[in-house]
């Protein structure tokens, strides 16, 4: 039994030499390499840079009281359309107490001067009646009449402006409605009724009442590296894309790009806008958070290959012309490129389409 088992440990043994010497023989021999085969295509190419902003309303104007006090009615809401003139809010007139105890006394004092002249009035109507006194003497008493009944419905109307904020003279021209001054949309209006309300003025840019915009009329606000603002310019086509919307896309046209830059965090980022082209079956909210794709350079029909394939060596630029597939086998062509997008590049000389190339090694398990 023991004889057994020393000749099975002998012929496992040999078995083992044998098969590491085959190992290392096979690993000691060199392998043959195997590269994918590529072939130059005929394609389109474009490097595009890509801006963050948002789609605004191109005209955004703020409704504001030309006098304070507070908001007794509001007439429209956010989402309707206006058209210019229409009211839509009314501001109530707190009066100042001093104020109005200076008309209130003015207007005393404009009547008491009204009746004085007015009996003067009578006295010389009824004297040049009987030719007692000259055309010119009665025409004068007339005129200072006439001038104190002014006076009396001037001071009515300022107690009246003071205490309601509107006169009858003037009812046509109260600066307590609150009228859109464009036609368009109301997109907000930030005040409730009871809510008071300061008028603009010279030291105060006042409340707002409501915010009106053109919603026909979008543009894309965004800001562009300092890298890129030199490739661009005003008329460029521009494609959005809006992803409240279902990631839809749509055309748009640079319009402006700012001639003064902005830093931010190291970089100077310059503001651009474009004017967003909608149909007319789309309504794009205002805020609306969205990409535009410039396309800085395109080429058309050129001849195409992977980046990857090309070679660049001491500021050469190559690649591998397969001869024979199989074996594999290739040859150094000098070749000149031009745009990249990344991923391809195009090749302006040393390929024509149709032609093979060495690409990346294949990887075997």
């Amino acid at each position: 039994m023991k004889k057994f088992f020393k000749i099975l440990f002998f012929i496992l043994l040999g078995i083992g030499v044998i098969w590491t010497f085959a190992y290392l023989f096979k690993k000691s021999r060199p392998q043959e390499v195997e590269y994918e085969i590529v072939e130059a295509r005929i394609d389109t190419i474009q490097k595009s840079t890509v801006v963050t902003g948002q789609i605004d309303p191109r005209d955004e104007v703020a409704m504001k009281p030309q006098v304070s006090g507070i908001i007794s009615e509001i007439l429209k809401e956010p989402g309707q359309y206006v058209q210019q003139g229409e009211v839509i809010a009314v501001v109530k007139v707190i009066p100042d107490v001093s104020n109005l105890s200076a008309a209130e006394s003015q207007v005393r004092v404009a009547k008491m001067n009204l009746d004085n002249v007015e009996k003067t009035y009578q006295r010389q109507e009824n004297l040049k009646a009987k030719g007692l006194i000259s055309t010119e003497e009665f025409e004068k008493s007339q005129l200072e009449y006439q001038q104190a009944k002014e006076n009396y419905n001037n001071a009515k109307d300022q107690l009246n402006i003071i205490k309601e904020g509107i006169s009858k003279s003037t009812a046509g021209y109260s600066n307590t409605m609150i009228k859109a001054t464009i036609s368009g949309m109301i997109l907000d209006i930030p005040v409730k009724v009871g809510n008071s309300v300061i008028n603009s003025n010279t030291f105060n840019d006042g409340t707002t009442i409501a915010t009106i915009a053109n919603m026909q009329d979008m543009i894309f606000k965004g800001k562009l590296d300092e890298t890129e603002v030199g490739k661009i310019h005003e008329g460029m086509p521009i494609t959005l894309t809006i992803g409240a919307m279902n990631d839809r896309h749509f055309d748009a046209e640079l319009e402006y790009i700012a001639p003064k830059g902005t830093q931010e965090s190291g970089a100077v980022f310059f503001e651009m806008k474009a004017k967003a082209i909608l149909p007319d079956d789309v309504f794009v909210r205002a805020g609306y958070s969205a990409n535009a794709e410039i396309i800085l350079d395109r080429a058309v029909g050129a001849v195409v290959v992977p980046e990857s394939c090309i070679t660049y060596e001491d500021g050469e630029t190559y690649v591998y012309r397969c001869t024979k597939e199989d074996p594999q086998e290739f040859e150094r062509q000098s070749v000149k490129t031009g745009l990249s997008d990344g991923v391809n590049i195009v090749v302006t000389e040393g390929l024509a389409a149709g032609d093979k190339i060495r690409g990346n090694e294949v990887t075997k398990n």
